[in-house]
């Protein structure tokens, strides 16, 4: 079936049409109360900072593709930004991080605790948008999203789990293969596999197979991944939104670390491993000035987008197969111009 071609801006058009229906929904949920100084106002902080809102657009266009109307996806899109928001809480906790969207950062207004309490909060209410599916979308649908939140919530905390161990024991045996297998888990089940399933669930009115979906979401969401870690070094800090050069200053194993730790010399490598040792405190901007040195030297950073233009590529079939059952429409367009768009943003 031949279908138009996506035009360039449609990603950011719909992203920005749809993310306004899941933030007017999602205030429902964060609607003030108290306490508020002390929890409420802290758990719709980062939500109300914006953010792409790339999760919940691909939520309602997978619904609307499959054939349902955005209503009826609305609460299901809200669920996923507030557990996303939820983990981006816990992240600059775990990774002390200063900047989140371009302001500080929950833990660096409010303190570790309080804010370990908001990203806590944030993930037990977005349960709430899920139970109220029963009413909307019948009890048998409701339980199957709610099933698969499950299994979304559980892929991500392992992933993050894999990433923390790597940290903390200082893990220098990694291959690219490594950081993808955990990249499905960490980042991919959560930011595009279970968004898109479950807004073809919606349209279906049952599950469909769910295979051409992780297939999708896998090559889609490692590509997103991969190119927010090449962002962090070389994106504009305002555009990105966070600190430059964090996942250095934090010790991550990103794709460009794990490729520096193969490719440099013996003396080099015991270097990297030295500073990666160190807590984020203890690291200097010296350090961290030698990394992306040596990044440059060894060319790590082209090795990373070249990794994500291909993952987009194969996102880009995926999608073609995933998709072509269904009739052209703006939302089918929208799913299938996302891998461009994801190595192609700034």
């Amino acid at each position: 079936m031949a279908v138009a071609a996506a035009p360039a801006d449609l990603v950011p058009e719909l992203l920005q049409e749809y993310g306004a229906l899941a933030k007017e929904r999602l205030d429902r949920y964060l609607a003030p109360r108290e306490p508020r100084r002390y929890l409420y106002d802290l758990v719709a902080d980062y939500p109300h900072r914006g953010g792409r809102m790339l999760r919940s657009s691909l939520c309602l266009a997978s619904a609307r593709a499959f054939g349902a109307p955005a209503g009826d996806a609305l609460g299901t899109a809200v669920a996923i930004e507030m557990l996303h928001n939820a983990f981006l809480v816990h992240d600059d906790i775990e990774d002390e991080s200063d900047r989140r969207r371009g302001m500080p950062s929950l833990p660096a207004l409010h303190g570790t605790a309080a804010a370990l309490n908001a990203g806590d909060a944030l993930a037990i209410l977005s349960l709430q948008p899920l139970l109220d599916n029963r009413m909307l979308l019948g009890p048998a649908v409701a339980l199957d999203i709610l099933e698969e939140a499950t299994r979304t919530a559980r892929e991500s905390v392992e992933g993050q789990a894999m990433e923390l161990g790597w940290r903390r024991e200082n893990i220098a045996d990694l291959d690219t293969i490594d950081y993808l297998r955990m990249i499905l888990k960490k980042t991919c089940w959560y930011t595009t596999i279970y968004p898109c399933y479950v807004g073809a669930l919606i349209g279906n009115r049952h599950r469909p197979d769910i295979t051409p979906f992780i297939r999708f979401g896998y090559f889609l969401g490692a590509a997103f991944q991969i190119q927010d870690d090449v962002l962090n070094l070389v994106g504009a800090e305002r555009a990105y939104g966070k600190e430059r050069d964090g996942d250095i200053w934090e010790g991550k194993r990103t794709v460009m670390i794990i490729h520096l730790l193969r490719q440099a010399t013996a003396p080099e490598r015991a270097q990297l491993l030295a500073i990666l040792a160190r807590s984020r405190g203890d690291r200097s901007a010296a350090d961290v000035q030698w990394v992306r040195q040596r990044m440059a030297s060894y060319g790590s950073i082209a090795y990373a987008q070249q990794l994500a233009s291909g993952l987009a590529g194969a996102a880009i079939h995926e999608a073609e197969e995933l998709l072509a059952p269904l009739p052209d429409s703006r939302d089918r367009r929208f799913i299938q111009a996302l891998p461009r768009w994801v190595i192609e943003r700034t």
